[in-house]
């Protein structure tokens, strides 16, 4: 799969609600009541990123888990990147 440019990055960017670049990755926090609920998210982004092949970096504290998305294979963003970041949109 190949790397976006910067510009077609900018622009998935702004079809991806809360999204924002870091580096050479997207990433974004979820907000849930509590630590089962962050547990409970995380377990919910198995499904689409098995599916996919893709699997987000992700970290959890307590109420909030931040899902940082790249293709590490690519060293930066891909297509594979924006298509699970809205699946995992979906789930909230």
């Amino acid at each position: 799969m190949a790397l976006m440019a910067a510009d077609e990055i900018q622009r998935r960017l702004a079809e991806v609600d809360g999204w924002e670049r870091s580096g050479n990755s997207i990433r974004k926090q979820f907000k849930v009541d509590d630590f089962v609920g962050s547990v409970g998210f995380v377990d919910r982004i198995v499904e689409p990123a098995e599916d996919m092949g893709h699997h987000p970096d992700l970290e959890i504290s307590w109420n909030t888990v931040t899902v940082k998305l790249s293709t590490h294979s690519e060293g930066g963003l891909t297509e594979a990147d924006f298509e699970l970041a809205g699946r995992i949109d979906a789930l909230t």
